[in-house]
């Protein structure tokens, strides 16, 4: 009798997802007016700039201004009121609800940052997507690789060298485009020197990506510090793809300057993202890539080379990944720095996990980070009162957060990192 009554008050302690994701809720409600909503003075607004700051071709528009306190109460109490129906009737889509409150969340907290100050809005969002172009471009690699059922956390290592690479060349040939080939090139190489030994030698993967990882550091480094540092004019001194606006559509107020007005790697991120959708789930081969990676012996089976899918898919991953690499000199600041890629590899990779191996759902997730990244350097700038080392750390806890699964179970394709032998 003691145990039959202990056991049900034992599962009633346990609540199940839809149940913790209503609190979640209510927590992100009770956060914004505890945080946000306190020692507000009446009257104050927050100005947000819809205009770009920089010269644009864009249709100037007025700027956004909000009303402080009543914008950051109502924002609170429509987290309050969602957490509250999650909890009593629950919403089809917990997911969908909980992007629309972290939305709620960041513009409660921005209206409070900028309160009785001006906030470049189009700016922030411009600079965000420039800053996810890397993590989208290794998300994509991750993607093009995992889809054929081969892990590749070599990312990081690979846009390091391609990094190296493409600053050289450019600036011993003095051709950016030359630099962004070679960048493509050392991706391709080192991610075939990946592939061979995942799928011909059957070496663990994660051993070898580790490994690349780590020559990539050393090397890099060394080639940084030998001859790069000594002759920055004649091998480290590149400069940058200009930035070339779309015509008409970078007149587009608000849009335009976000995504008309790049340089040449934002814009083949965004193809990119389109034409890997495309060829995944809408073209023979991509259909090869997915058979591949669930059930390589029924792809076998039905006549399908599964060494030279994978071969092929790994290959051009790492040549996305080199574009990317690429981004961090010619595409940036046009010169290598040490471990200048700062893990952007690794992040792309819970982009990659975020998004659910989905080209768009990896896109999305880059633009998060990418948001988060750049948001610490405007609150920086914004001088809130926030210590700059935890907003230094905003792009990493973003990481940790989604690899913990608030977004709920991602699942890889079934064949994901398993060696394939023929029989």
């Amino acid at each position: 009798m003691a145990i039959s009554a202990v056991r049900p008050r034992a599962r009633a302690a346990f609540l199940n997802r839809s149940q913790w994701m209503g609190i979640l809720f209510l927590a992100f409600g009770v956060a914004i007016l505890l945080f946000f909503g306190r020692g507000l003075e009446p009257g104050q607004q927050a100005k947000f700039g819809l205009n770009p700051g920089w010269v644009s071709q864009a249709i100037p528009i007025p700027d956004l201004v909000l009303p402080v306190q009543p914008t950051i109460y109502i924002l609170g109490s429509i987290a309050l009121l969602l957490g509250g129906w999650q909890l009593a009737r629950g919403f089809r889509s917990a997911d969908a609800v909980l992007g629309v409150i972290a939305i709620c969340f960041v513009v409660a907290f921005l209206t409070w940052a900028a309160r009785g100050k001006s906030f470049n809005l189009v700016g922030m969002l411009g600079s965000s997507l420039v800053r996810a172009t890397p993590i989208a471009l290794a998300a994509l690699c991750g993607v093009v690789s995992e889809r054929s059922g081969v892990v590749n956390i070599a990312i990081e290592g690979i846009m390091l060298l391609s990094a190296q690479a493409a600053v050289i060349v450019a600036t011993i040939t003095k051709n950016l485009y030359l630099g962004l080939g070679a960048g493509i090139l050392t991706g391709a190489i080192f991610a075939a020197i990946h592939a061979v030994m995942a799928i011909k030698f059957k070496v663990n993967q994660i051993v070898s990506a580790t490994a690349i990882n780590i020559f990539a550091t050393g090397a890099t480094s060394f080639i940084s510090a030998r001859f790069l540092e000594k002759n920055i004019d004649r091998l480290n001194n590149s400069g940058t793809f200009p930035v070339i606006p779309i015509p008409l559509l970078s007149k587009i107020p608000l849009l335009g300057p976000i995504f008309f007005e790049n340089g040449i790697i934002v814009y083949l991120m965004l193809i990119l993202t389109v034409v890997v959708h495309i060829v995944l789930f809408y073209t023979p081969w991509g259909l090869r890539t997915r058979a591949v990676g669930e059930h390589p012996r029924a792809a076998d089976t039905l006549g399908i080379n599964v060494f030279l899918v994978r071969y092929v898919n790994v290959i051009l991953g790492g040549m996305i990944a080199g574009i990317g690499g690429a981004y961090f000199t010619i595409g940036s600041v046009g010169r290598f720095d040490e471990i200048m890629t700062a893990g952007k590899g690794f992040i792309g990779l819970a982009a990659m996990i975020f998004g659910k191996w989905n080209p768009f759902g990896a896109f999305a997730s880059s633009l998060i980070f990418g948001f988060a990244d750049s948001l610490q350097i405007k609150l920086q700038i914004l001088r809130v009162p926030i210590p700059s080392e935890f907003l230094l750390m905003a792009p990493y806890l973003v990481t940790m957060i989604v690899l913990a699964g608030v977004v709920g179970r991602a699942v890889p394709p079934a064949a994901d990192g398993e060696p394939y032998e023929k029989q």
